[in-house]
């Protein structure tokens, strides 16, 4: 992979207002530029000066980046696209990440291209993905550069992770980084009738958007069902001493047990701490609070379901 780094110092401000067409360009597409547009503003020898000169960097075949840096994190995207035509769309994460999907990275430009759709040459950090399937209410044409809306691209994230695991992942990142919620991915899967890890996809979809918002509730979820026992309500929202909106993740509420799931961020003191007093609180109003980290319910689950099996049955539950 080439060399990358995320804020250039060649960063250009925004044109004055009687900048030329090519100037303008080149500020919306972060100073990428390809072969065609940079034939209907500059004669081939002009072009050619500037790669041999080191003023600019040929990328691609069909593609310049218009300094001598290294390329930067933004400006893979429009290599990407320019290198592939103009039926190409961001998809998938790559697509995500724009709509500001975090801690999901693969390191890679994904694009959409229809299904006929055959590109000469792609970048080494480019995946192509087909479809016979894209309507227009799955793409922001208004984008920079165009890309799949939120739901599909999701969905399309989904379908092309590496494991069942991490399409998990991503969906209960979409919807606890509100970046799609309601029915939208049920939607986009109804439009996508052969889409892989369709029923996953829909199953954990219907689970983030009940309340089990990361990895490890819907891991959780997934235990109690195939041990027989109730479901919860997850995230039920309750208020604490001081009046504050407290969401708890698994809450039995006939039974009046609760269940925190914590992940590495409740290493953090200043979380800990929160964590604790909203479980003071609880316990003071008669709750039982049973607490798990993250690890033991992928890898410890017949000790989580025995204790929060005792803990249902004092409560009065009743298989």
């Amino acid at each position: 992979m080439r060399e990358l780094v995320s804020r250039p110092g060649w960063e250009t401000a925004l044109p004055a207002a009687d900048a030329d067409e090519l100037t303008w360009v080149l500020f919306h597409q972060e100073q990428v530029l390809s072969l065609d547009q940079a034939r209907r503003h500059l004669s081939p020898k002009a072009i050619r000066h500037r790669v041999e000169s080191g003023r600019w960097r040929q990328v691609h075949r069909t593609v310049y980046v218009t300094h001598n840096g290294p390329v930067t994190t933004a400006q893979l995207p429009w290599i990407a696209v320019l290198s592939v035509g103009p039926t190409a769309v961001l998809g998938g994460l790559s697509a995500a990440r724009a709509w500001g999907l975090r801690r999901h990275d693969d390191g890679l430009v994904h694009l959409l291209v229809p299904a006929s759709h055959r590109p000469r040459s792609i970048p080494p950090e480019v995946r192509i993905h087909r479809t016979t399937i894209l309507a227009d209410e799955d793409i922001l044409d208004v984008g920079q550069p165009r890309r799949t809306m939120p739901a599909r691209s999701i969905v399309d994230a989904a379908q092309w992770a590496a494991s069942d695991h991490e399409a998990c992942a991503i969906i209960a990142a979409g919807f606890q980084q509100r970046l799609v919620g309601g029915d939208g991915v049920q939607r986009v899967l109804d439009r996508l009738p052969r889409a892989r890890r369709r029923s996953l996809i829909r199953r954990t979809a219907t689970d983030a958007a009940g309340g089990a918002h990361s990895l490890p509730e819907l891991d959780f979820l997934a235990l109690l069902r195939r041990a027989g026992l109730p479901e919860p309500t997850r995230q039920a929202v309750r208020r604490d001493a001081a009046g504050r909106r407290r969401y708890l993740d698994a809450l039995f509420e006939q039974w009046r047990v609760h269940v925190e799931i914590d992940g590495g961020q409740h290493l953090d003191p200043a979380t800990a701490w929160a964590d604790m007093r909203r479980q003071n609180d609880l316990w003071q109003s008669g709750d039982r609070v049973l607490r798990f980290p993250a690890w033991a319910i992928r890898h410890a689950p017949t000790e989580v379901i025995s204790q929060l099996r005792s803990a249902l049955s004092a409560a009065g539950w009743r298989p």
